[in-house]
């Protein structure tokens, strides 16, 4: 494959704002590149490590056209921005991973078909189209997880119904927030051993580059901590690799992927969700490889030679959500932190502070897992974070 490949000096640009388009930018900047930023909200922290800002709505025609001639390729940091939009970006320049992945990864049941029809194992799942399916659906039994096809994330727009009487609530909700074109999926509620994640970088030459198998723990459905190297069999390791190279490798994909999934009892391993683009569960990498995640997402993004992942340190990363963050940023946990060997604070930059929104978060390096856990843990425990 000839692809041209784009050196420093060129303006890359990211749709979305947030903090991984924030972190992004800060790479390609240190790699010698300028950074083009699309968020209609003027507040994403993103905005101020740009080089050229846009804070227009995505639907913005003239917008569009400024910002394709502004870049010599693109990327996303989530993959809810529309597809329509990389679409028509693609007439321009690169979109990396492409508009055709983005349709098939940001709906989900679109996303586990495509993964089941080729060949990886997932969980059962049904899709609706109207409120009323849900109590007569037969197809999964109780309990089952519902969730929007779309546009979901960090644990909204999940239920979880432990009976079918439980599924009149459900269907109020769903019919409230109900807008055309809406539908939900059904999944088994799965009584899995552990949550686990994995990267796989794929570049323009078709070459993949995949991290360790990390292991996660939420609270509410949002990511509090993530261990790395996850504490299962080299077997499991190995497997989970082979599942998430086959899943990128189908999608024919072009950049950073996160693939979640669920290890069960048994052994098995299902997949959950992939992810087009860097991950939470992935930060480690920022501190404990010597290439991070966003690092690769430069470099497949320029169709360069993706770099090494090894594994520098093990580590513990934990999550600082809402309110949490004025304890790591204020005395004594900031001295603490400061004093302890290993901990490496990031904070995204982000003005307002919400509950259940991802302020920032703080990586603990030790020679063993077991020692990087106890020093989250104590941190946890110090300054009455709720522990997992």
């Amino acid at each position: 494959m000839n692809v041209t490949v784009i050196d420093p000096g060129a303006t890359l640009g990211v749709l979305g704002g947030g903090q991984l388009g924030a972190m992004f930018a800060t790479v390609a900047r240190r790699m010698g590149y300028e950074v083009a930023v699309w968020d209609p909200d003027a507040e994403a922290p993103a905005h101020r490590l740009a080089d050229y800002s846009l804070i227009k709505p995505f639907s913005d025609v003239a917008a569009r056209k400024d910002f394709a001639q502004r870049v010599r390729a693109v990327t996303y940091e989530w993959e809810n921005v529309p597809s329509e939009l990389c679409e028509q970006l693609e007439l321009e320049v690169p979109v990396r991973p492409s508009s055709r992945v983005l349709r098939v990864i940001q709906d989900r049941i679109e996303q586990k078909t495509f993964l089941q029809t080729h060949g990886l194992a997932v969980p059962a799942f049904y899709g609706i189209s109207w409120p009323e399916e849900l109590g007569r659906q037969t197809v999964l039994g109780y309990p089952l997880i519902c969730k929007t096809a779309t546009a979901g994330y960090d644990g909204k727009g999940q239920w979880k119904i432990d009976r079918v009487e439980d599924c009149a609530v459900v269907q109020q909700d769903l019919a409230r927030t109900m807008r055309p074109g809406s539908r939900w999926i059904l999944e088994e509620y799965l009584p899995f051993e552990r949550e686990v994640s994995i990267l796989v970088v794929r570049s323009t030459d078709g070459s993949m580059r995949t991290y360790p198998l990390v292991e996660n723990i939420h609270e509410g459905g949002i990511l509090r901590q993530t261990m790395v190297p996850a504490d299962v069999p080299a077997t499991v390791a190995d497997q989970a690799a082979t599942m998430a190279r086959s899943a990128v490798q189908a999608l024919d994909g072009v950049g950073v992927f996160c693939v979640e999934l669920f290890l069960m009892g048994d052994g098995r391993l299902l997949v959950n969700e992939v992810a087009p683009r860097p991950h939470n569960s992935g930060h480690y990498s920022l501190d404990a490889c010597t290439v991070s995640q966003f690092e690769q997402q430069v470099r497949a993004l320029c169709g360069q030679p993706l770099g090494e992942v090894r594994l520098l340190s093990p580590a513990v990363m934990l999550n600082l959500i809402g309110d949490e963050v004025s304890f790591a940023t204020a005395s004594p946990a900031t001295q603490e932190l400061l004093r302890e060997p290993g901990a490496v604070v990031h904070l995204y930059g982000k003005r307002v502070i919400r509950p259940k929104r991802k302020m920032g978060h703080i990586t603990f390096l030790a020679s063993t897992c077991a020692e990087a856990l106890a020093k989250a843990s104590a941190f946890r425990s110090r300054h009455a974070l709720r522990q997992p």
